[in-house]
């Protein structure tokens, strides 16, 4: 079984059984993000992690045995994503990336953000407008070394 297979079992056992992210984040003892960017394919599943993750969704060894896989990461079909939520994100990089490329460098100089040593976080704020969506992407800076 191929980790995109493994990761369409996981998401028709998820909703067939009733069980949130959360749930499966919090049983296996992962952040959220972490845990559904893994069980989606982009990350391999430690061994007793994938073990849990199988019997509380009820999947066979074979879903199990590739959720430990390592993975070769990058989930989007094509360049430009077409799905409206990944979409903006693609845009929000479009107009924004300069900027925040900019502002990183004058703040910490020549260098990068990490998407290794990388935190994520997504997370409902009431606002009288309207709920808003806020996203942290919480990376380690890594300097460029020309030496």
């Amino acid at each position: 079984m191929t980790k995109k297979a493994a990761a369409d079992a996981v998401l028709a056992a998820k909703q067939r059984l009733g069980i949130t992210w959360a749930h499966l984040a919090e049983a296996i003892g992962r952040p959220p993000a972490w845990t559904v960017a893994a069980l989606l394919g982009q990350h391999p599943v430690p061994a007793e992690a994938a073990k849990t993750i199988a019997a509380l969704l009820e999947l066979d060894a074979e879903a199990e045995f590739a959720l430990r896989a390592q993975p070769t990461r990058g989930a989007l079909d094509s360049p430009v994503p077409t799905d409206p939520t990944i979409y903006r994100f693609y845009e929000v990089l479009q107009v924004y990336g300069p900027a925040i490329k900019e502002l990183i460098h004058e703040e910490f100089g020549d260098g990068i953000m990490s998407a290794i040593n990388f935190r994520l976080d997504v997370r409902r704020e009431a606002d009288p407008a309207g709920d808003r969506v806020v996203v942290t992407l919480d990376g380690k800076f890594l300097p460029y070394q020309w030496d």
